[in-house]
Parts: C-alpha cells; sequence; structure tokens
C-alpha cells in the first residue's frame, strides 16, 4: 500500500499547535514545550517539506535560504503544504525530508544559522543551539 505525501505529515499539527502556544503565551515552559513536540514527531520519523533551489552553474540542488535582517542565514521547511501556501512567493520546488536528518544537514553547514519551521505564520526559529536541545547527539 503506497503512503500518500500526506501522511508522513500527519503528526505535524501537533507542532504548529505547539509554536501557536508559544506566539499566545512566550515562555521557557512554552518554547520547551515546542522543543519536545518536535522532538516526539522526529522520534516518530516525523518529515517536513523544503524547499529546494537549482545551484547556478551545477545540477545540484540546494536547500533554500533566507536572509533576516539581521543578515543571518536560515534554512526553513514547512509542516504542511498549508504552511506552504501562506508565503508571499509560491515555492517552485519542495521535497519531503525527515526532520531529523534536516536537523543533521544544518549543524554541519557553518554559514546556516538553523532552521525555521513555518517561516510565514506558525513560525519558530530553531537556531543550532535549539536544535541540539531537540537532538544532543548533535554536537
Amino acid at each position: 500500500m503506497a503512503i500518500s505525501q500526506d501522511e508522513t505529515l500527519k503528526g505535524n499539527e501537533k507542532i504548529e499547535e505547539a509554536i501557536l502556544g508559544l506566539q499566545e503565551e512566550t515562555s521557557q515552559e512554552m518554547l520547551a514545550h515546542v522543543l519536545t513536540v518536535i522532538r516526539r514527531r522526529m522520534n516518530e520519523n516525523g518529515q517536513v517539506i523544503v524547499a529546494v533551489e537549482m545551484n547556478p552553474g551545477d545540477s545540484q540542488m540546494a536547500v533554500k535560504s533566507l536572509r533576516t535582517e539581521d543578515g543571518k542565514c536560515w534554512w526553513y521547511a514547512f509542516t504542511s503544504f498549508d504552511e506552504e501556501m501562506k508565503g508571499p512567493e509560491s515555492v517552485k520546488s519542495t521535497f519531503l525530508t525527515d526532520i531529523g536528518k534536516l536537523f543533521d544537514a544544518a549543524m554541519t553547514v557553518p554559514e546556516i544559522e538553523g532552521v525555521i519551521l513555518n517561516p510565514w505564520n506558525r513560525t519558530i526559529m530553531l537556531d543550532k543551539q535549539l536544535i541540539r536541545i531537540i537532538k544532543p547527539e548533535n554536537k
């Protein structure tokens, strides 16, 4: 039986709900709750939608990044197709990836600050310190 794309994203609404709670009440406890929910989804082999682009000059695909006002560069990913569609621009190419694998990759790229989940709406910016809390084996 084939798994539909949506199957691998089932459960990510828990992440969105936790982020909404953090947006409504910013506290260390709410942040800890969000990180726990993300870790739980990662341990369930949960996936996220990652925007990709072709690297000019070669045929390699790269995770798209965005630059924040402070000049730092972040990868971004979406917990659902709904979250992806809330953006100001349509994302041209995407793929599904394991949350844990995305975090592993982000930790190896020095110029990347971390991963922003849902940059347009239910947003959380996971810098490398927060990624280490979610996935302690990432040193």
